[in-house]
């Protein structure tokens, strides 16, 4: 009987040789950070200097703005009647996305613009100078925007990007341990379950914590949370560094059974094993059984073409792999969306034991 100190040092003898050859999966490539995540801006403002394609006099939420810039910078008595033909101008929203790492004060960040009236293009337009915030209410200011507009898909002309045209005017810092000294770690959604989690946790304690002790738990099937150390809580670079850079067997990272497919390019992405229960397939004159032994033709159901009968059951245990289901398709030159229609269909009859994404 293995005690588990024994374990932990095998897992580290496992971690070691892995790292020692280079070989494996990082555990920064399966997770990231919590407290490690992305902030939005937004604001809205306007765009001027368009050549006529704007929103139009006629547009208040537009003229209402731009009335209040002209009476604080130019005539306090303008109103919003007198600019009744302005078609240079256009409302629009802004998005900008913060760095998972964080940004400082005096960083710029990409800025995203989205008509909001009826203007007709963006193109040649340039953002006037607007603040930002974040997306609560209440929310302060964060960063100001401004800039020339570049239109990124000629086909669509009332979304555009300023490129660095949001300026960071405080920072916003990333926060890797919690308030009891935890760092937790996320896993994503395509690797996330029981057994990776699990594995992970062990494999944690087995690089960085003291034998006989834990310092990481499988929370759940998406988030490990590891004590970090008193004395590394100070400056826990060294430590959240080596915990990342570990590196996993292959094998110990569960994805679950899934099919992915693209119905837009036609393909068809397996991972695990993706059994298929016993069935009978039967589309546009050929026939596919993973019953052992085939069925035999009767005169209620005759097969009349034997090219295009093909029987698997490799383990000859009643039903198949969807790998095996693919090879036979490859036998029989079935066509890309005929392959989709068949695995929909089996998915749908319950037969297909996989968790279905469809694309």
């Amino acid at each position: 009987m293995l005690h588990r100190g024994t374990i932990l040092t095998l897992t580290t003898v496992l971690t070691l040789s892995l790292t020692a050859g280079a070989a494996g999966v990082q555990i920064q490539d399966l997770v990231r950070i919590k407290g490690s995540e992305s902030n939005k801006l937004i604001g809205i403002g306007l765009v001027v200097g368009l050549q006529g394609t704007g929103d139009g006099g006629k547009f208040l939420p537009a003229m209402r703005p731009l009335t209040a810039v002209i009476q604080q910078l130019i005539d306090p008595n303008t109103v919003a009647g007198e600019l009744a033909d302005a078609k240079n101008v256009a409302l629009v929203a802004l998005s900008a996305t913060l760095p998972t790492v964080g940004v400082r004060e005096g960083d710029r960040v990409d800025v995203h613009i989205s008509a909001i009236g009826p203007a007709k293009s963006l193109a040649g337009g340039r953002l006037f100078t607007i603040p930002m915030t974040g997306p609560l209410p209440g929310s302060p200011i964060f960063a100001f925007a401004e800039g020339a507009i570049t239109i990124e898909n000629s086909d669509i002309l009332t979304v555009g990007l300023v490129k660095k045209g949001a300026q960071l005017t405080r920072d916003v810092l990333t926060s890797s341990l919690d308030s009891a000294g935890r760092l937790t770690l996320v896993i994503d959604d395509t690797h996330a379950s029981w057994p990776t989690a699990n594995n992970l946790a062990n494999l944690i304690n087995g690089v960085m914590a003291p034998e006989g002790e834990i310092l990481a738990m499988a929370f759940d099937q998406k988030n490990i949370v590891i004590r970090v150390p008193k004395y590394e809580q100070s400056d826990p670079a060294a430590f959240i560094s080596q915990v990342l850079r570990s590196f996993v067997d292959p094998s110990q990272i569960s994805t679950g059974a899934r099919v992915v497919i693209n119905d837009r390019t036609g393909t068809i992405v397996v991972s695990g094993d993706v059994q298929v229960s016993p069935v009978i397939i039967s589309h546009k004159g050929l026939t596919i059984t993973t019953i052992t032994p085939p069925i035999q033709p009767t005169a209620q159901n005759p097969i009349q073409d034997a090219a295009g009968f093909v029987s698997i059951d490799p383990s000859s245990i009643g039903g198949a792999q969807l790998a095996d289901l693919l090879t036979a398709f490859n036998q029989l030159k079935v066509d890309a969306a005929d392959r989709i229609a068949i695995v929909k269909e089996i998915h749908r009859s319950g037969k297909l034991h996989a968790q279905l994404i469809v694309e």
